[in-house]
């Protein structure tokens, strides 16, 4: 494509490449490098998340390569930029896990600030870990300029005495380990296995289930999302990312024109349709307020109770993402969804047709079990389920992916940190039928609002994962099973009802009704309430406390600032 296709004088970059007065600012293109040619092409940033932090992240350096060819090849100048990111599966189980949910605020806070101070006209994002994906589409829907998002793909399965695992099966065998059911030889050979290449966790936990929602949401091109990590064809569609993102420039397509309302119900039938992560319903509702829709996890939970589980995929079943990318991609996943009515297939896409259209040449597999047709579903209803009742009146969320029992009733067991339920767990100091509360874990409470996949999976290594519940103003890991509930509102370090519970209390959860109950008397919860003190925030300072002052509520996606409904100007029309 010609640079003289693009018009920059309505382009931001024009701020800083065009006129007499910008010539200063034009030294400085000099002195990299570009020629006058490149200049004034249209600047496009191409952000990942590389870092040497986990292997969700160590690949991602060489696919912004081949997305800066693509747009070169498509007549823009790319500028390459790195943004931070916290990987969940190191920062697991200690204090470090209070920086994990920060960071989604941190990276699309940082892309916002790159991108307005030099002025770039478009963009095209790579991520890896969990909280990086949402990050960077929350960013593109903030700016509004032209973007393709791209997954930078799952790891390999490990194997383990002939069988696949990934590094959930270490976290269980941590817990395996200390009931003794699980020698330090084997698990030494499991955690040495697990993890065999670069990529993000290989089961349907947070990073690919908001890999699947970047197709189905329209901002990824199709099939994107599945390669895992070191194969070439990941190359081959990020040269194909910075390509597509020309054309959108070209043709004035930007992000809030594609991710609509029906855009957002597309992404969350797509969540509950795999079994995803409950994270979901904390990142959809955080996207929807960039772009100045209203979704709250209520909403959200809705879409879930219509759609039926379709995939089988771990941590509740039995496959993970290179099985789906082997029969098809997430493709497959959406021409059963859209056959099946339970897709808008008119949203348009980045790939410049609707998503009816994309899938017009997909044919349905059905030579494999990776996925089933919604005639047949695993389940009627979605993998992820909404609940709200006396102990939740601003709601809560459940993955009941490969769940055989949904109700449960039982005496609490509180906890005011995970540290202390962890050792509890750690030193096997509950009964079966026990409801664990751990509470101060919310957004503001926290700060941070942990996951706690370290006790849910020590728990499930012990062997009594279905025979006690977790119940947390924190979050569990998308890789989280079991009746862990997770987003309670409000939260305990607000008043919540959850920072009221005692020792004892009986709890009682229904997920077929959706109902999460204390059994206590109003007349007590107020006597409790009269008591009640907020606790001291151990942080005073730094970016925890300064997360903790602004962080909204869990229930409209733990968000920090008023969002599109507030906007007075947008970036990309300055």
């Amino acid at each position: 494509m010609s640079a003289k296709k693009f018009d920059k004088a309505k382009l931001p970059s024009r701020h800083v490449t065009e006129g007499p007065t910008r010539a200063p600012h034009r030294s400085y293109y000099y002195a990299m490098g570009l020629t006058e040619e490149q200049i004034h092409n249209p600047f496009v940033g191409v952000v990942s998340c590389w870092n040497e932090a986990a292997p969700c992240n160590i690949s991602l350096m060489r696919q912004a390569q081949s997305v800066k060819t693509g747009v070169d090849e498509g007549g823009g100048t790319p500028r390459e930029f790195c943004t931070i990111t916290v990987t969940d599966g190191i920062a697991m189980g200690h204090q470090g896990m209070k920086s994990s949910l920060v960071s989604r605020e941190v990276i699309a806070d940082s892309i916002e600030l790159t991108m307005r101070g030099h002025c770039y006209d478009a963009m095209v994002g790579i991520a890896g870990c969990d909280k990086s994906l949402p990050g960077i589409m929350m960013a593109m829907l903030r700016l509004n300029v032209p973007s393709v998002f791209m997954y930078g793909g799952s790891i390999l399965p490990g194997t383990y005495k002939g069988k696949d695992v990934t590094v959930v099966d270490v976290f269980e065998g941590v817990g395996m380990h200390s009931a003794g059911r699980m020698s330090d030889s084997d698990l030494h050979e499991l955690e040495c296995v697990a993890c065999p290449s670069a990529g993000s966790c290989g089961g349907q936990f947070t990073a690919n289930t908001m890999a699947c929602v970047s197709e189905a949401i329209g901002l990824a091109l199709p099939g994107s999302a599945g390669a895992p990590a070191p194969y070439e064809s990941r190359d081959a569609y990020a040269a194909e990312s910075g390509r597509a993102v020309m054309r959108l420039v070209a043709d004035g397509l930007r992000p809030r024109d594609i991710c609509t309302r029906e855009a957002f119900e597309n992404a969350a039938v797509i969540v509950a349709a795999t079994g995803g992560s409950t994270n979901a319903a904390l990142h959809l509702p955080a996207m929807a307020h960039e772009a100045g829709i209203d979704l709250d996890i209520f909403e959200v939970a809705e879409i879930f109770k219509r759609t039926p589980y379709i995939a089988d995929l771990k941590p509740g079943g039995k496959y993970v993402a290179k099985d789906v990318y082997d029969i098809g991609g997430v493709p497959q996943i959406l021409k059963a969804l859209l056959e099946g009515g339970y897709l808008h297939g008119d949203c348009m896409t980045v790939s410049g047709k609707t998503m009816a259209q994309n899938l017009e040449n997909v044919k349905f597999n059905t030579e494999q079990k990776v996925v089933y047709p919604v005639s047949n579903p695993i389940s009627p209803t979605g993998g992820v389920v909404g609940l709200r009742g006396t102990l939740a009146p601003d709601g809560a969320i459940v993955k009941v992916a490969g769940m055989k029992k949904l109700t449960f009733r039982g005496p609490a067991r509180v906890f005011d940190c995970e540290e202390d339920a962890f050792e509890a767990v750690d030193r096997r100091e509950y009964n079966e039928g026990d409801v664990f509360i751990i509470r101060y874990e919310g957004p503001k409470g926290g700060p941070g609002m942990r996951e706690m996949l370290s006790t849910t999976a020590a728990l499930y290594g012990q062997g009594v994962g279905d025979k006690v519940a977790l119940i947390t103003d924190g979050r569990f890991s998308g890789a989280t099973r079991g009746f862990c509930i997770g987003h309670v509102g409000p939260e305990a370090a607000v008043g919540g009802p959850i920072g009221l519970v005692r020792n004892g209390d009986m709890i009682s959860i229904d997920a077929d009704k959706g109902t999460l109950d204390l059994e206590v008397s109003e007349a007590e919860l107020e006597a409790r309430r009269a008591q009640w003190q907020e606790p001291a925030n151990a942080y005073q300072s730094g970016v925890l406390r300064k997360y903790a002052n602004q962080v909204g509520p869990a229930r409209y996606g733990a968000v920090t600032h008023a969002g599109g409904k507030a906007e007075v100007h947008c970036y990309a029309d300055i």
